[in-house]
């Protein structure tokens, strides 16, 4: 047996159905913006592995970090001790957040980053004897798997098993282009008729949606308008953080700055699993108090591994680099360029860039499902043709590491190009 085959027999794996799907790629090396299977294929990741990857696969500045504290301290609780990767990287993180974040929470993935962002929201009320029990939500977002991110999520197949289990969502439509005011009036309205303890959003790309873009005038908006309510503002910068949208937060664009940020995906450089939620000071004190059970009871057995820590403090170097920064917009003028020459394509519908992030819809003529039928042939014929990329429905969008080099770029571009040829 190989390891793809050996794989079948053993794995479940991640939004699949096994009955339908053969066997999967076996990778066993990557460098660079390169991966090999077990047979010696090569592919372009193109989507940086998930949006975690951008600075390249076994990057060895990030690796000689993570192997200095591995033989110096792997781990130790985080419950009752400290310990130096963290406190350093809060130093740093303290340094390039909006200035009214004040307190980090580590936990270990995306979805828990929100899971204790939305926790904190609706405790910090309940400490104050106010039950506050809606969360306001985009429609169409995704926001994680744990319970309180599934339920705050808008792609339905992902929920729908769990309706009557989740928390109380509203969801308001996305203030794209046009559907600004019809957004606007609906968060007003929820706000009006609930009591809203959040807002959770992501800022100005809905990733999970097909890179769904709006602008940071609105969102600015409907921050104010949280900010008028008391009703907390929380920012899911988990796929925008660290770069992809041009700036190193999407809340970077704001004037505006929530009051609470999760962060994880490119934290680590696409290494060791790890997630942050940010605070402002007023959050933390309302849990600060001689009564223990107001204190927020959430914790993750690596809460804060040093390892890790000791990773996304590499990664923040490097992402902080003039070479890193030249290569965000070396990435960023490709896609505006293959952006004017593919978008009167027939078969294009519209195209969208920020940042590293560029987006296609294709013209179908009936309704898309996110893996039906258009999206299964494009994505295996680019698979087929040695790059990886993920299309959501009839969507296909591009999010490299930084570090992609002009050629392969350009191949991803070429072969993004054929595809169209084939739906």
């Amino acid at each position: 047996m190989n390891l793809s085959e050996k794989d079948q027999l053993y794995h479940w794996h991640p939004y699949t159905q096994h009955k339908t799907t053969g066997l999967l790629p076996a990778i066993v090396r990557g460098e660079g913006a390169l991966l090999w299977d077990e047979n010696g294929k090569e592919y372009i990741d193109a989507i940086a592995s998930w949006w975690v990857n951008p600075y390249g696969h076994s990057n060895k500045f990030i690796a000689d970090a993570i192997y200095e504290q591995l033989t110096t301290l792997e781990h130790v609780l985080f419950g009752g001790f400290t310990n130096k990767p963290a406190v350093l990287l809060s130093e740093q993180l303290m340094k390039i957040l909006p200035s009214n974040q004040k307190k980090i929470f580590f936990s270990d993935n995306g979805s828990t980053a929100v899971e204790v962002a939305l926790k904190a929201a609706l405790q910090y009320f309940y400490n104050k004897g106010e039950k506050r029990t809606t969360v306001i939500a985009f429609e169409d977002a995704f926001h994680g798997d744990t319970f309180g991110a599934m339920a705050s999520s808008g792609i339905t197949f992902f929920t729908e098993a769990f309706q009557g289990s989740l928390i109380d969502v509203i969801r308001i439509p996305v203030p794209t282009e046009g559907n600004e005011n019809k957004s606007k009036v609906a968060l007003q309205k929820a706000i009006q008729s609930n009591a809203c303890a959040a807002f959770l959003f992501e800022p100005l790309v809905q990733g999970a949606a097909g890179m769904v873009m709006y602008a940071a005038e609105i969102l600015d908006e409907l921050i104010a308008i949280c900010k008028e309510n008391h009703v907390f503002t929380i920012a899911d910068e988990v796929m925008t953080g660290f770069g992809k949208t041009g700036k190193t937060f999407a809340c970077d664009f704001l004037t505006q700055q929530p009051d609470m940020m999760c962060l994880s995906k490119a934290l680590t450089g696409g290494t060791i699993p790890m997630a942050i939620t940010t605070f402002t000071a007023a959050i933390f004190a309302g849990f600060y108090d001689d009564d223990t059970n107001k204190a927020l009871f959430h914790g993750h057995t690596f809460t804060a591994n040093p390892t890790g820590c000791a990773a996304a403090l590499a990664s923040l170097q490097l992402l902080q680099s003039e070479s890193i920064q030249a290569d965000m917009k070396r990435v960023h003028k490709s896609h505006l360029d293959f952006q004017s020459k593919i978008e009167s394509h027939p078969k294009v519908k519209t195209t969208r860039v920020l940042g590293v992030i560029f987006a296609l819809e294709i013209v179908t003529e009936n309704q898309e499902s996110y893996y039906g039928t258009m999206r299964n042939k494009l994505y295996n014929f680019f698979i087929e043709n040695g790059i990886i990329l993920r299309p959501v429905g009839n969507i296909v969008y591009i999010l490299p590491p930084y570090i992609i080099s002009q050629n392969q770029l350009e191949k991803v571009y070429q072969v993004v190009e054929n595809a169209l040829e084939i739906v």
